[in-house]
């Protein structure tokens, strides 16, 4: 089965009319040399030999921003499969669209040297016309995201077709209903709203020029959101689940911990875990006495349809 990826070309999309003239996406990052024989089918095997690179060419930068880039640089030249579809913003409010064709290769003395070639549709897709939650997840900082969940309705769009649901809220705190009111929409909704929550006052989802602490990648699944403390002294691990949570997420967010510890977080930085669920359980609830790192919250939302 297809996925469907959105990837920047060049900040504020600054080369994005020659990727689609030339018929390619691309990646940098500053690693410039071949990658060829050099693109495991394990993103962390790439990213344990490619992330002392990284510093070396980028010593100010941190291992959050190395991890993420060498991620991104992975998705591109690996992840990302033939025929598996990209959409790129134009810089005009538009997105160009397009299936990849080829797999990796390599442009030496090129600003732009690791290269997937793209067979671009002749029409774009208008960001006016997406919902509010594909235009969410679209505008997502980071050089790629993967944006599958919105499959059906991005069918929808390369054919031409245009479906507005329309759902309101009564609470002026939700920026966005239709993303909350879909459930699985709701990692979208907390990072566009992340700065009216209770976590937003003490921490920042993770950002730098290039990327964005949204579905970080980890050895068994990606974390929903990694953020920093304002101090920089803690690193938040946040898992998001639908409906009600169980003991079974304890375990699986202090892997996610374990993993930031060991191979993200600074020597001078703690680390720090919160579960998001609609509801939770008495199993929850005793697991997480002996968690006193990882705090719970519970998600609500009011809402009404309103038809006209």
């Amino acid at each position: 089965m297809r996925e469907f990826y959105r990837v920047m070309l060049g900040r504020k999309s600054i080369f994005a009319e020659e990727c689609r003239n030339g018929g390619f996406i691309f990646a940098n990052f500053d690693i410039d040399q071949d990658l060829t024989d050099s693109l495991p089918e394990n993103w962390r095997d790439f990213n344990k030999e490619f992330i002392p690179i990284y510093l070396k060419q980028n010593p100010e930068k941190s291992k959050v921003a190395a991890g993420l880039s060498c991620g991104f640089l992975w998705t591109i030249s690996k992840k990302i499969k033939k025929g598996d579809i990209v959409l790129s913003p134009d810089g005009e409010g538009s997105y160009f669209v397009g299936e990849v064709t080829g797999d990796y290769e390599y442009i030496p003395n090129s600003d732009k040297p690791h290269r997937r070639t793209i067979k671009w549709e002749s029409e774009k897709i208008d960001r006016s016309d997406m919902s509010e939650s594909l235009r969410n997840s679209t505008g997502s900082i980071g050089t790629v995201c993967q944006i599958s969940k919105h499959k059906e309705e991005l069918e929808k769009l390369i054919k031409g077709e245009v479906l507005h649901p329309v759902i309101t809220t009564t609470d002026e705190t939700i920026e966005d209903p239709t993303v909350f009111a879909l459930e699985k929409h709701l990692e979208d909704f907390l990072v566009a709203n992340w700065g009216q929550t209770p976590l937003g006052k003490k921490y920042d989802i993770y950002q730098d020029e290039e990327n964005f602490g949204q579905q970080f990648p980890t050895d068994t699944g990606p974390i929903d959101i990694l953020a920093i403390s304002k101090d920089e002294k803690e690193v938040l691990v946040v898992e998001l689940k639908k409906g009600r949570a169980s003991d079974s997420v304890v375990g699986q967010i202090q892997r996610y911990m374990g993993y930031v510890t060991e191979f993200v977080a600074e020597d001078h930085q703690r680390v720090k875990g919160v579960i998001i669920a609609l509801d939770e359980d008495q199993r929850i609830k005793f697991a997480l006495k002996v968690a006193p790192n990882i705090d719970f919250y519970r998600y609500q939302v009011k809402f009404d349809l309103i038809k006209e």
